[in-house]
């Protein structure tokens, strides 16, 4: 994120997402130690939670042996940088089969990431599988969640990462009445099943609108408010029960700053206290 610490204070930002890499290229980067010691000191003394997003390119599923390769590799790397730099978790997205069927692209993420789950130390940060919008992918609704997680074991080091435009493309209409209060329903008994952060693997959440409709399955971000979503189904999401204590991270286009005051506003919104009965005589 450009700008670092001090553009994250400018914002107000109240936690952070880097990449530790080119975004939308293969080759690692070594980081600089000073830098990293500045993170984790910061990180000690505010308690700042910090994530990473692996590059885009990862893509555990696919039948090319050498694009497999170089996505373990990748995902490795970036846990190692997280590691290094005192992260709570790295994201990644869950890819997707290609040319081959869904078992078979669920049989190649099962084989690449078991190691890397079980490689993790104590001192690590977890690694956390965001459903894409796109069609033909592993892993798109929230349902999609169980068999991608049932195919890792349900690892106690798996955690989820929920982007709201993408399961607002995926189908799940967010704008709809109730409808955050369905996601977050149907995504109960997948994330509170087996060890999790709080008794849950929702452990971030992505907070963009949505330039497109409901079930477009088109990945393309807008800022709080000036998309298709609204700001009421925010609101919904910051007072539920389910994400208390869960960071929302924007990923909009320019500024962030107007985005991260709309979301501590709407944080703060509360719904009016309900009219007194009327007694009826």
């Amino acid at each position: 994120m450009a700008g670092g610490l001090r553009y994250a204070t400018e914002i107000g930002a109240e936690t952070i997402q880097v990449f530790v890499s080119n975004p939308r290229g293969w080759t690692p980067s070594a980081g600089d130690a000073r830098q990293d010691a500045a993170l984790r000191d910061h990180v000690a003394s505010t308690g700042l939670p910090v994530f990473v997003h692996a590059t885009y390119l990862i893509n555990l599923g696919s039948p090319d042996a050498a694009t497999r390769r170089r996505s373990a590799a990748s995902l490795a790397h970036a846990l190692r940088r997280g590691r290094e730099i005192g992260a709570q978790g790295v994201v990644v997205h869950t890819g997707s089969a290609v040319r081959a069927s869904w078992e078979q692209g669920m049989s190649r993420v099962r084989e690449c990431l078991l190691p890397l789950l079980d490689s993790l130390g104590d001192d690590g940060p977890d690694l956390l599988l965001e459903p894409t919008a796109g069609q033909e992918m592993l892993c798109i609704t929230v349902g999609d969640l169980e068999p991608y997680l049932e195919a890792v074991d349900w690892h106690p080091r798996a955690g989820v990462c929920l982007d709201t435009c993408h399961v607002f493309a995926a189908g799940h209409d967010l704008a709809a009445r109730g409808g955050v209060a369905r996601l977050l329903a149907a995504l109960a008994p997948i994330v509170e099943r087996g060890p999790g952060h709080d008794g849950s693997r929702l452990r971030l959440i992505h907070a963009n609108d949505s330039k497109d409709g409901c079930g477009s399955h088109r990945d393309r971000h807008e800022n709080i408010g000036a998309g298709r979503i609204g700001t009421a189904p925010f609101a919904a999401l910051l007072r539920h029960p389910a994400t208390r204590g869960v960071p929302f991270i924007v990923e909009t286009p320019g500024s962030h700053a107007a985005d991260v005051a709309t979301l501590k506003a709407l944080r703060q919104t509360r719904r009016p206290a309900p009219a007194p009965a009327t007694r009826m005589r």
